[in-house]
C-alpha cells in the first residue's frame, strides 16, 4: 500500500509539473508577436520611441521586439532587417520607414497574409497600411517656424537646414516652416541640406554665417543638425536662436541654461506606446484609428525641467534594460 501511495504521489507530482509547463508554454504561445523596426537607435528620440514600445509590450502582455539598423543610411540596411523579420511571421509589424517606397515593396508581400502593418514617425501613405502614429510633419515645421519668428523681427534673415531628400518628413517640415516664417515677414536667405550621402552631419552652418553674415536665426528639421549648428554658433561667438524639431535632452538643457530661449519637441514615447497599442487592437480585430497625431510641444524655460527629468528617466531606464 505504501509503495502504491508513493507511486500515485509521484504520478500526481509529474502531472502537476507537466500541466504547469503546458500552461506556461500555452500562455507564452498565446502572446501576440509584434516587431517594431525603427530607423536607428542612436539618438534620444529613437531610444524614447523604443522605450514607449517596450512599456506597451509589458502592459499588454505582448511578445514584442524593437530592432533597427546601426545607422539610418543607406536605407537598404533597414530593408534587409525587414526581409529577415518577415520570415519570423509576426502577428503585426510596426515600422518607421527610412525609405517608404522601398519598404512598401517588401510589405506588399507581408500584407498578402492579412497581418496588420502600421507606420510610426513617417507616414508612407500606403493604401494598405493599418494606421499611422506620429507627428504631423507640416504642423511640426509650422510650429518650429512660428517659434523662430517669435524670437525675431519682420525683415530679419534666417537659414533653413534640411534633412536628406529621401526622408518623407523633410519636405512637409520645410514647407510648414516656410509658411510660418514668410507669414511673419521673415526672409529665408538660404536652405541647405545638413547630411552627406552617408548620413553624416555636414558642417554647413559655418559657411552659411560667412556667406550670409546678417543671418539672425537657424531652423533645422531635426535636433542632430540643430545641435551641430548650435555648437558652431557658440564657437564662433555668433549668438543667434537655433530651433530643432525632436526634443533631445541636450536641446532642452540648452534652453534650461539660457543658451536658447525655446525649442520644439515631438512626443516619441507616445509614438512607441500608442503604436503597439493600436497594433494589438488590429490583431484582435478591433477598430483601429487610421491616423493618430501625437502632437508637438514647445519647450521653454518654465517647463524645461519637467521634460528634462522625464527624458533623463526614460533614457536611464532604457540603458538599464539594454544592459540586462
Amino acid at each position: 500500500m505504501k509503495r502504491r501511495w508513493i507511486i500515485s504521489l509521484a504520478c500526481m507530482a509529474f502531472l502537476t509539473i507537466s500541466l504547469g509547463f503546458t500552461v506556461a508554454f500555452s500562455q507564452k504561445e498565446d502572446k501576440p508577436k509584434v516587431v517594431v523596426i525603427l530607423k536607428q537607435l542612436n539618438t534620444d528620440y529613437w531610444k524614447t520611441v523604443k522605450y514607449g514600445a517596450e512599456k506597451a509590450f509589458a502592459d499588454f502582455h505582448i511578445d514584442g521586439e524593437v530592432i533597427a539598423p546601426d545607422s539610418e543610411y543607406p536605407p537598404t540596411k533597414q530593408i534587409q532587417l525587414l526581409r529577415q523579420t518577415l520570415k519570423q511571421h509576426p502577428d503585426a509589424i510596426i515600422i518607421a520607414p527610412t525609405q517608404p517606397s522601398a519598404a512598401i515593396s517588401v510589405l506588399t508581400e507581408y500584407e498578402k497574409k492579412q497581418n496588420p502593418v502600421l507606420f510610426v514617425d513617417t507616414d508612407a501613405k500606403w493604401k494598405n497600411q493599418t494606421s499611422y502614429i506620429g507627428t504631423d510633419d507640416h504642423t511640426l515645421g509650422k510650429k518650429a517656424g512660428e517659434l523662430l519668428a517669435s524670437m525675431l523681427q519682420p525683415g530679419d534673415q534666417v537659414a533653413l537646414i534640411s534633412g536628406m531628400a529621401v526622408s518623407l518628413g523633410t519636405a512637409p517640415r520645410i514647407r510648414g516652416a516656410r509658411e510660418a516664417l514668410e507669414a511673419s515677414g521673415i526672409k529665408i536667405v538660404t536652405e541647405q541640406e545638413g547630411y552627406d550621402e552617408s548620413g553624416h552631419v555636414k558642417s554647413v552652418i559655418g559657411t552659411i554665417l560667412k556667406d550670409y553674415p546678417d543671418t539672425k536665426g537657424v531652423l533645422a528639421t531635426d535636433d542632430v543638425m540643430a545641435l551641430a549648428a548650435l555648437q558652431v554658433t557658440e564657437k564662433m561667438d555668433f549668438p543667434i536662436p537655433v530651433v530643432g524639431t525632436d526634443g533631445f535632452v541636450k536641446m532642452m538643457k540648452a534652453v534650461e541654461e539660457g543658451k536658447l530661449s525655446a525649442t520644439v519637441a515631438q512626443n516619441p514615447y507616445d509614438i512607441g506606446y500608442i503604436g503597439v497599442e493600436q497594433a494589438l487592437k488590429a490583431i484582435k480585430g478591433e477598430t483601429v484609428v487610421q491616423k493618430i497625431d501625437t502632437g508637438v510641444s514647445v519647450i521653454v524655460k518654465e517647463n524645461t525641467k519637467e521634460y528634462v527629468d522625464l527624458m533623463t528617466t526614460v533614457l536611464k531606464d532604457s540603458r538599464s534594460n539594454n544592459s540586462k
